[in-house]
């Protein structure tokens, strides 16, 4: 079976790396899933990533002159066609080759079993558009408070509940939680929660960029997200998610009001002397805030900075990584971190934009 194309460079290369973000890198995965899946129809090339969980399809027109199916190993495929100089590119198939013409280059491609590249079909569910700013804004603040490890699934899932009018995110590790609303955004029915893989969103907020929108179709275990000519779909999560309410404080008697940009800076520049896993310590004051790092036989680091405080003085120590997270994607100029005592969660906010909440759990320091 042939396959016969001619396309620019660029226009390749960016389907194939868009695509190939989805691609197994997990030994002992099928060896099929280290490969994208390319189909051309007419003048249409669809080329596929996926494994199982992760699928990552983009659509793109070329000039075709005959229709074939082709699997190529993914990350080669892609070296090969970023290495070409820019401008046209013709692929031939013939047998089990593929072949890859840019004058002077030419490389000729071994393909993988198509036939073993498994069948991948989208949810049917009624589709829902989504502002695609206001959604990649909300997946930024709650990917990176999922967790990583796999050993605690539900954990590595970002929480969608029907809340009010609009949709909520929800994430955490275990040591910190992220919590985003998006007003007047109804992609669930009332009272209904999907449980979405953190990975999935990240690379959806990737490709998402400038788009104004998104369309959103829900399933029973999968969703797909279509953003121009590119859709994700991803295998939901399944399980419930911790009960996130109990863990939010209602009560805070000490609260500091500080400038983001100005913490930000401050705490990326102490946290240089937070070495080998040292927390950074909050002093907060009438005085307003001191920030401190020592690392034992390293060094030490001290900064003041004006803030408004109320409260009773309070010393408090934090992960400097999982306090920066949290300052960054805080939206406004101003935040606020709302406190009870070393020990329990603190509460960042943005003086501006009630939707968005990062709780951080202290990290003791004897």
């Amino acid at each position: 079976m042939g396959m016969k194309f001619r396309c620019e460079r660029d226009i390749l290369q960016n389907a194939l790396v868009s695509a190939g973000r989805a691609v197994s890198t997990r030994g002992g995965a099928l060896p099929v899933l280290s490969g994208v899946h390319l189909v051309l129809v007419g003048d249409l090339l669809t080329v596929t990533g996926s494994d199982i969980d992760l699928t990552i399809t983009v659509r793109t027109t070329v000039a075709g002159a005959e229709d074939g199916v082709a699997v190529v190993p993914a990350k080669l495929v892609t070296d090969i066609v970023r290495s070409l100089r820019p401008g046209a590119v013709d692929i031939t198939m013939e047998g089990d080759e593929l072949s890859m013409v840019s004058p002077p280059s030419e490389f000729a491609i071994r393909t993988i079993p198509a036939d073993e590249f498994p069948e991948l079909t989208a949810p049917e569910g009624d589709a829902v558009t989504l502002q695609g700013a206001a959604f990649r804004g909300a997946l930024q603040q709650v990917v990176k408070s999922a967790s990583s490890d796999d050993a605690r699934p539900i954990l590595t899932g970002v929480l969608m509940a029907a809340e009010d009018d609009g949709l909520r995110l929800v994430s955490t590790d275990s040591y910190r939680l992220s919590v985003c609303d998006l007003a007047g955004t109804s992609i669930l029915s009332d009272g209904q929660k999907v449980l979405v893989p953190s990975k999935s969103l990240l690379e959806l907020s990737r490709l998402i960029g400038d788009s104004e929108e998104l369309t959103l179709r829900l399933g029973q275990q999968e969703a797909s997200f279509e953003v121009g000519n590119v859709s994700v779909t991803t295998r939901l999560i399944e399980g419930d998610f911790p009960n996130y309410r109990g863990l939010i404080p209602t009560n805070h008697p000490n609260r500091l009001t500080i400038d983001r940009g100005a913490l930000l800076d401050a705490v990326k520049r102490v946290r240089l002397m937070a070495q080998e896993s040292t927390p950074i310590r909050l002093s907060m004051s009438s005085d307003g805030l001191e920030l401190v790092a020592v690392t034992q036989d390293v060094g030490q680091a001290h900064e003041s900075m004006p803030a408004a405080y109320q409260g009773e003085d309070l010393t408090v120590a934090f992960n400097p990584e999982y306090l920066i997270d949290g300052i960054e994607v805080a939206p406004g100029d101003e935040i606020t971190l709302e406190t009870v005592d070393e020990l329990k969660p603190a509460l960042l906010r943005s003086v501006e934009d009630e939707d968005f909440l990062y709780l951080l759990m202290p990290v003791r320091v004897s």
